[in-house]
């Protein structure tokens, strides 16, 4: 097998797997990293985030700083300000990639994008996640009410404002399911601060 044949070969598995893959999955699927080096110098494959290559001439992701958080960090989750973004209510731009981790894990080393972690009890992590695939990758991304839960829950983290718009918008929404939010809402022990935002929502 010639060498011009191999680096065609890792850009055929490249394609055949979404356009992103970390070193040690394109390590396992068959290419070597003198390949992976190759393909970046030749200016087919771009560093997205250390360790991970993105196939140049695959469309744009639409979520770019999603990708690494699902290749490098699987055991974590999007959440809060990220995830309201991603669901569409909130008007805030997140300046890092907001992520859940279980409460024995380290803080991940990700060169990019930037992050800010959040430490969740197994109940709180485990509870309403939900598997999108963006970009050919699976994220795993907290639902719509578990997200609002967590964002009551976290009301002095991220602040007040974030939490009231965020409900304010849920309330306009058609996708509303009131039941969903206050049967987490009781799970999580933020019922009685979630009815008394409500109050205000509805009666205003």
């Amino acid at each position: 097998m010639t060498k011009k044949s191999k680096l065609d070969l890792a850009v055929a598995v490249f394609r055949e797997h979404g356009g992103v893959l970390t070193m040690s999955e394109a390590m396992a699927l068959g290419i070597h990293r003198r390949e992976l080096y190759a393909l970046r110098d030749r200016g087919y494959l771009e560093v997205i985030s250390r360790g991970v290559y993105r196939l140049i001439e695959m469309p744009e992701p639409s979520l770019p700083d999603f990708i690494p958080i699902a290749k490098k960090i699987p055991k974590g989750v999007i959440c809060l300000i990220s995830a309201l973004a991603f669901h569409e209510i909130t008007t805030q731009i997140p300046h890092f990639v907001y992520v859940a981790l279980p409460t024995t894990a380290h803080r991940p080393k990700i060169s990019h994008p930037p992050i800010r972690c959040f430490w969740y009890s197994n109940k709180l992590l485990t509870t309403g996640i939900e598997e999108h695939t963006i970009d050919g990758c699976t994220v795993r991304i907290f639902g719509v009410e578990k997200t609002l839960v967590d964002c009551v829950k976290f009301r002095n983290k991220i602040g007040m404002d974030v939490v009231l718009e965020a409900l304010k918008m849920y309330w306009r929404s058609r996708k509303i399911n009131l039941d969903k939010l206050f049967e987490l809402a009781k799970l999580f022990r933020v019922e009685k601060i979630l009815k008394s935002i409500m109050e205000v929502i509805v009666s205003g």
